[in-house]
């Protein structure tokens, strides 16, 4: 069965970094674009990065130089590295396969990143 499973979400001070973690089971790895979304409280979920089988990656303006997003083919894994977090950067961030084919997606439960002094 598909399962993406998130770490490494917290709290964090503002200028701070994390890194999240993304590891994907049941899917041929290869076939999947590989994203990262998130939604904060009130708020519709937003996309953030996404990255390619073959490592063409992509950002959302608010994230760009900020966050890099990064695959581990032979782990099955996708990561993504925030730094100079900021406030607004607060919300649950989900994982995201989406194939490359038909478009089929399959979601994280999400892990919750805090943001605050």
């Amino acid at each position: 069965q598909v399962q993406l499973v998130e770490s490494g979400g917290g709290l964090v001070k503002p200028g701070g970094s994390l890194r999240l973690s993304c590891a994907a089971s049941g899917i041929i790895f290869r076939f999947y674009t590989m994203n990262w979304y998130r939604q904060a409280p009130g708020n519709q979920r937003e996309f953030v990065a996404a990255i390619t089988s073959t490592g063409r990656t992509n950002y959302a303006d608010s994230v760009k130089g900020r966050f890099t997003i990064s695959r581990d083919n032979a782990r099955n894994t996708v990561y993504l590295q925030m730094n100079n977090l900021k406030p607004e950067d607060t919300a649950v961030y989900y994982c995201n396969a989406r194939h490359i084919f038909t478009n089929q997606d399959h979601w994280g439960q999400g892990t919750q990143v805090t943001v605050s002094s």
